[in-house]
């Protein structure tokens, strides 16, 4: 029997929870139910994976576990943007090998294109624009990573636009930046919407149980799952818990639970908007990594994304929320003096899965339970890509991005504690002072 130590634990103040539309939680699970395929975590993973499973397996009931509500996690915390091109920081255009950087692209396109024909097919609200995302610069080093991105997108023939400073109003208001690089391939969303509203419209041979946190766990021919008003046992067991995971056993001391944090303005006013100016919505993320996020959304809100700890439980902490607004407020006043004292409806933060060596999880973690873990913050495109694609693989199916998720290294194991504390954040602390005016 393993005991679970750490359960989900987001704050209460997820701008983007708030705002999307309510909808009817589904109940907690009570009793002892027998399935033959039980997923655990309804993020983008898990919701992938449950209705791929679903529809491969017709005649079989998938129970789908969420330890708190659809979109209150951290699938529902992201900034938004659901990427297509790949971007290897570890090599010196960011695309690296040419033939992994394709496959990862195909991978990318396959996940962001599974999310494009639900939201349509479904209709889901979720402020889903196909507009392309902006990667700006202002230091001379994010500027020199700008040029090399453009020779790698050159070697891997896709499009982009490079916007000098005097040009770049016309698009995003602000004269902040001194370049940026626009590639048209990314689409922005409302993630708590999209979410809730992929989880309310899942095929109907899966169950949704949600406020549901798994407290034991018994492995061997079959998996029992035990929680605080019953049990569920399951021919099957599928994890799409990220760093959760090691909480159930596997991978420890491999991946990073590491948090960043943001903060949602109220609308704009139309005097506001036209102060502003640029275009109605858009998407900037930094050349520097620890950069700071920023999106104009289609309801005319500023969203400031920056900072990030190192929660070593995959918990929220208070103190984190109290201490980076003051960097929100920072930024958001030199990107947009315009717009003073326009205050913050909402600060949250949000877990990302980090490996040291950029790797996710694909395949069986133990005789009868597989993973998709770890999407080393690409949990949109990359999330929905593996989730669907280990249901593919566990149906029978094989194909060139099976075998490329598969046969990848995995996250690298981590020095022991408390080296890893100790290096990790001082790694996140001298990011974030180099990245200078870009922060």
């Amino acid at each position: 029997m393993t005991k679970i130590t750490s359960l989900p634990a987001d704050d209460t103040t997820c701008g983007w929870y708030h705002l999307s539309k309510g909808r009817q939680i589904k109940a907690p699970h009570r009793g002892h139910t027998a399935a033959r395929w039980v997923v655990v975590g309804a993020g983008f993973t898990g919701l992938a994976a449950a209705r791929q499973l679903a529809l491969n397996f017709p005649d079989d009931q998938v129970v789908l576990l969420e330890a708190q509500e659809v979109g209150f996690g951290s699938s529902g915390r992201n900034a938004g943007f659901a990427i297509d091109l790949p971007h290897d920081i570890g090599a010196d255009d960011y695309i690296g090998d040419i033939a992994i950087a394709r496959t990862t692209l195909k991978l990318n396109l396959s996940g962001q294109s599974f999310l494009k024909e639900l939201v349509e097919r479904y209709r889901i609200d979720c402020q889903m624009k196909h507009c392309g995302k902006y990667q700006a610069a202002v230091e001379p080093r994010g500027i020199a990573v700008l040029d090399a991105y453009r020779r790698g997108l050159d070697k891997l023939d896709q499009p982009y636009e490079m916007i000098d400073a005097d040009q770049l109003p016309e698009h995003i208001g602000t004269h902040f930046y001194r370049k940026a690089l626009f590639t048209p391939g990314t689409s922005l969303i409302q993630p708590s919407a999209l979410v809730k509203g992929l989880a309310d419209n899942l095929p109907p041979n899966v169950t949704l149980y949600e406020q549901t946190p798994i407290t034991d766990i018994e492995y061997g021919a079959k998996t029992v799952l035990k929680h605080a008003n019953g049990s569920i046992t399951a021919d099957k067991l599928v994890l799409t818990t990220n760093a959760f995971g090691m909480s159930f056993g596997f991978l420890k001391g491999r991946m990073l639970p590491v948090f960043t944090y943001a903060s949602l303005t109220r609308p704009m006013t139309e005097e506001e908007q036209a102060r502003l100016g640029g275009k109605p919505y858009w998407g900037v993320i930094p050349a520097d990594p620890f950069g700071t996020t920023v999106r104009r959304t289609p309801d005319n809100r500023l969203l400031i994304r920056n900072s990030f700890s190192f929660n070593p439980d995959g918990r929220a902490n208070r103190k984190y929320l109290e201490r980076f607004v003051v960097r929100h407020r920072d930024a958001f006043e030199r990107r947009f003096p315009m717009l003073p004292n326009m205050p913050f409806e909402y600060t949250w933060g949000g877990a990302l899965a980090m490996s040291r060596n950029h790797m996710g999880y694909f395949g069986e973690l133990a005789p009868n339970v597989y993973g998709a873990l770890c999407c080393n913050g690409l949990g949109v495109t990359r999330g929905t890509a593996t989730g669907k694609l280990l249901a593919d693989w566990l149906a029978g199916e094989k194909n060139e991005l099976i075998d490329f998720v598969r046969q990848a290294p995995g996250p690298c194991a981590n020095p022991p504690a408390p080296l890893v504390s100790l290096g990790l954040n001082l790694n996140l602390k001298w990011g974030q002072y180099r990245a200078g005016k870009e922060s």
